[in-house]
């Protein structure tokens, strides 16, 4: 048997896409009413892009995310931010997530 996270509680919505490059893989941050952009280097993370479609994007609120790390982050109730785009990166400040699987490239958390 194999241990997989993926599909746990995932919560899919569509928001207004106010940024051009974003893309599937992306961590998102909003922008307006009702509208998401690429988040920051530093911006807790609130979901990430599944995909886009002409003007919009379908972010995942919820559920397990695995994701580019710039280093190993400590598992259990870890304070994860966004480091670019598509990479995160531990921080005291940013909200905590529960890291299930880490290593020096890739972090797996529950959003």
């Amino acid at each position: 048997m194999n241990v997989d996270f993926k599909g746990y509680g995932e919560n899919v919505a569509t928001f207004i896409c106010d940024d051009n490059s974003l893309k599937a893989g992306d961590f998102v941050k909003m922008k307006d009413n009702n509208t998401v952009c690429a988040a920051t280097s530093g911006s807790d993370i609130i979901g990430c892009c599944v995909g886009v479609r002409d003007d919009y994007a379908a972010v995942q609120l919820s559920g397990y995310i695995e994701a580019k790390a710039n280093a190993k982050i400590t598992l259990g109730l870890t304070g994860i931010s966004v480091s670019s785009a598509d990479t995160v990166q531990s921080s005291t400040s940013a909200s905590k997530h529960l890291v299930v699987y880490s290593d020096e490239n890739t972090v797996g958390f529950i959003l």
